[in-house]
C-alpha cells in the first residue's frame, strides 16, 4: 500500500464523521465502507488537505539527514564506478595491445572518479594521462596485475587523488601569481547550484510566508465578524495548513542549503591554504621528492572530492524544493491571488516577526499562576533550544480560533504541563491554556482527527494510536493498536545511607589477604627452630613400613677370546750373490700348538 493511500486510511478512520468503532473488529459492511470513502478522498479534486498529507509522504519518503546523504551520494558514486572497477581488477592481460587498454581504462576510471572533466574530453584526458605516467608509468602494471583485488582498489583510489591534486595544482600554476582564482577551480556544478539553490529556497519561502500571513489575517477578521461577509472557512483551514506545512519544510531545507555554504566557505579556506603550502613545497624545483608532496596532493584531491559532495548535496535540496510545489497548486487553484486581496478588503497583515514584537512585551508573571510552573528566559538555562509541543504553535489560538495556526512566542513564557512545554501568541491565550490544560490538548487531538494533516504539521504522532492495514489485520484485532512506547529510565540511591558498623579495614579478596600476611610476618628474615625436651619425648607413637633389601642376581652372557700364529715368511738369498736364487722358508707356527 502506497504511504499516502495508508495515511488516508488514517484519517478516515480517525475523522470521527464517519462512525469507525476502532475498537470492534471490522465487519464486511464497514471494510466495504472504509473502502469507498477511502477511495472518494482520494479522487477528490483540487484539495488542499490531499495535497498536505502528500506533500508530507513526499518529503518523508525523499529527505533525510545530511550525514545519510553524503552517504547516499557515495553509495551512488561507487555503484556507476564498480563495472569500470571490476573491468581493471578482474582483467589479465598478456599482450603489449592489452596491456595499453588497461592503462586507458585506468586513465577512464580516474577521470570518472574524480568528476573533474568528461572523460570524452580530449584535453582533460591528455592532462590525466601525463599526471598519471608521471607517479604511475605504464611499465608498473605487472606489478598492479599481481596485487590482491583489494590492494588493486585502493590503489585506484590512491591514483585518483593523486592525479586529481596534480591537475589541481597544474591547473593553478598555469594562472601565474601567488594568488590563485578559487573560483575557477572549483566544481563547475558547484558554481551553478550554490548561488541559485538557496535563492530559490528563499524565494519559495517568502511566497509561503506571505499566503499564510494573508490566511491569517482573513480567518482573524471573519472570526471577529464573522456575520459581515461570506468568507469559505471550511477551505481556508486547509489552504493555512498547507502552505504553513510548506513553509517547515522549506525552512529545514533552507537550514541545510546554508550548513552547506558554511561547509563550502570552510573548504574554500582550506583548499586555498593548501595551495599555497604546495607552491612553497615545490616553488622552481625540477624534483622534489614524492614523501614531501604527495601528501599535499592527496589533500587537495579530498578537499575538491568535499566540494563535489557539497555540490552534488545543493543539487538534491534544490530537486526537493522543485518537487514541493506542486503540492501547493489546489490552494492557489481555488484562492487566486485577486479572490484572496478581495477576502482580505483592507485588512491589515501581519508577518510572524510582528507578531512576535507585539507580544514580547506580555510577559508572564511568575506570581500569578498558582500551581503550574513557568519557563522564563531569565532564569532558563539554553531557553532558545528548549523543544516545544505543537512545532511551536500556540495550542490555544489553535482551539479558540477554530483551527487559527499562530506560532508562539516563547519570551511571554514556556507552560510547562506533564513534563511537555507549550508556547503561546499572547499572554491572554496562554493563561486559558494554563487554566485547563487537559480540555485544551483533548480538543487538539479532536481537531487533529478532522484534519488529519495536523498529525505531522503539529508533530502529534504520540497522542494517536497506530493504524494497521486491514491486510495485516490478525482476526480479532481492531484497527486501531496501540503503539509500543518505550523509555530509559533510571533510578539512583545512595552507597551507604547509614554510616555505621563498617570495617574500613575489610578486606574481601583472600589473595590480597595473603599478600599482607606474608608482609606482616617478614618471613625472609625469619628461621623455622625445633628442640625436643624431656616432657615432649615419646608422647607420640609412630609407626613406619619399610622394606628390608633384597639379593638378585641376574645372568648375561660369557665374554670369549682366541689367539692365532702369527705369520712369519724368511726370503734368503736377497742380497749379496747376482746370479743367486732366493730361497723361500715359511716359519709360522701352527694352530694347533
Amino acid at each position: 500500500m502506497p504511504s499516502h493511500h495508508f495515511l488516508t486510511v488514517k484519517a478516515v478512520v480517525l475523522d470521527p464523521r464517519n462512525d469507525f468503532n476502532v475498537d470492534r473488529t471490522l465487519t464486511k459492511q464497514d471494510v466495504q465502507k472504509l473502502e469507498e470513502l477511502c477511495l472518494d478522498k482520494l479522487m477528490e479534486e483540487c484539495s488542499p488537505s490531499l495535497d498536505t498529507i502528500k506533500m508530507q509522504v513526499y518529503f518523508d519518503m525523499n529527505y533525510t539527514s545530511r550525514r545519510e546523504f553524503l552517504q547516499e551520494i557515495h553509495r551512488v558514486l561507487e555503484s556507476r564506478l564498480s563495472s569500470v572497477s571490476r573491468e581493471i581488477t578482474d582483467s589479465r592481460v598478456k599482450t603489449r595491445e592489452e596491456f595499453d587498454a588497461l592503462y586507458r581504462k585506468i586513465i577512464t576510471y580516474i577521470q570518472l572518479r574524480s568528476g573533474m572533466d568528461s572523460p570524452t574530453d580530449v584535453t582533460a584526458m591528455k592532462e590525466a594521462t601525463a599526471a598519471l605516467q608521471s607517479i604511475f608509468p605504464q611499465t608498473e602494471l605487472g606489478a598492479f596485475m599481481v596485487l590482491l583485488k583489494k590492494d588493486k582498489e585502493q590503489q585506484l583510489r590512491e591514483l585518483t587523488m593523486l592525479v586529481t591534486g596534480i591537475r589541481l595544482f597544474n591547473k593553478a600554476s598555469k594562472k601565474g601569481g601567488e594568488e590563485t582564482d578559487l573560483h575557477e577551480l572549483m566544481p563547475a556544478i558547484l558554481n551553478e547550484a550554490l548561488p541559485i539553490t538557496s535563492r530559490s529556497i528563499e524565494k519559495e519561502l517568502s511566497v509561503s510566508q506571505t499566503l499564510a500571513w494573508k490566511y491569517t489575517a482573513v480567518l482573524e477578521e471573519s472570526h471577529s465578524q464573522p456575520a459581515g461577509r461570506d468568507v469559505p472557512v471550511a477551505l481556508l483551514n486547509p489552504a493555512l495548513y498547507n502552505v504553513r506545512q510548506h513553509e517547515v519544510f522549506l525552512k529545514m531545507l533552507l537550514a541545510d542549503a546554508c550548513l552547506c555554504a558554511k561547509h563550502v566557505e570552510m573548504l574554500q579556506t582550506a583548499l586555498s591554504s593548501q595551495m599555497k603550502l604546495l607552491k612553497e613545497t615545490v616553488q622552481a624545483k625540477t624534483a622534489v621528492p614524492t614523501a614531501n608532496v604527495f601528501p599535499r596532493f592527496q589533500s587537495l584531491s579530498e578537499l575538491w572530492s568535499g566540494l563535489q559532495d557539497e555540490a552534488q548535496l545543493l543539487n538534491i535540496l534544490g530537486n526537493i524544493t522543485h518537487n514541493l510545489r506542486p503540492f501547493t497548486a489546489s490552494q492557489a487553484k481555488i484562492f487566486s491571488e485577486a479572490y484572496l486581496d478581495s477576502l482580505l478588503e483592507g485588512s491589515e497583515v501581519k508577518t510572524d516577526q510582528q507578531r512576535m514584537a507585539e507580544s514580547s512585551d506580555e510577559r508572564i508573571v511568575p506570581a500569578e499562576p498558582d500551581t503550574e510552573e513557568w519557563l522564563l528566559p531569565e532564569t532558563t538555562a539554553s531557553f532558545n533550544e528548549l523543544p516545544l509541543q505543537y512545532n511551536g504553535v500556540c495550542g490555544s489560538t489553535l482551539v479558540t480560533g477554530h483551527g487559527l495556526l499562530l506560532p508562539g512566542n516563547p519570551l511571554i513564557g514556556i507552560f510547562k504541563h506533564q513534563g511537555k512545554l507549550y508556547a503561546f501568541s499572547s499572554k491572554e491565550a496562554a493563561l486559558k491554556f494554563a487554566s485547563s490544560p487537559g480540555e485544551f490538548i483533548a480538543e487538539i487531538a479532536e481537531k487533529a482527527k478532522h484534519s488529519a494533516e495536523l498529525i505531522q504539521l503539529l508533530q502529534l504522532h504520540r497522542q494517536f494510536s497506530c493504524v494497521s492495514p486491514y491486510s495485516e489485520l490478525q482476526p480479532g484485532e481492531s484497527l486501531l493498536v496501540k503503539p509500543i512506547t518505550k523509555c530509559e529510565s533510571g533510578t539512583q540511591t545512595d552507597l551507604h545511607p547509614v554510616e555505621k558498623n563498617m570495617d574500613k579495614a575489610y578486606e574481601w579478596n583472600e589473595w590480597e589477604l595473603r599478600r599482607k600476611a606474608i608482609k606482616l610476618a617478614d618471613m625472609r628474615t625469619k628461621v623455622t627452630r625445633s628442640i625436643q625436651t624431656d616432657l615432649s619425648h615419646m608422647r607420640r607413637e609412630n609407626v613406619t613400613q619399610t622394606w628390608p633389601p633384597k639379593d638378585a642376581a641376574t645372568q648375561s652372557k660369557r665374554d670369549g677370546e682366541s689367539n692365532v700364529p702369527r705369520p712369519q715368511v724368511y726370503l734368503a738369498g736377497l742380497r749379496g750373490q747376482r746370479d743367486g736364487h732366493v730361497v723361500k722358508t715359511n716359519l709360522s707356527r701352527s694352530v694347533d700348538e
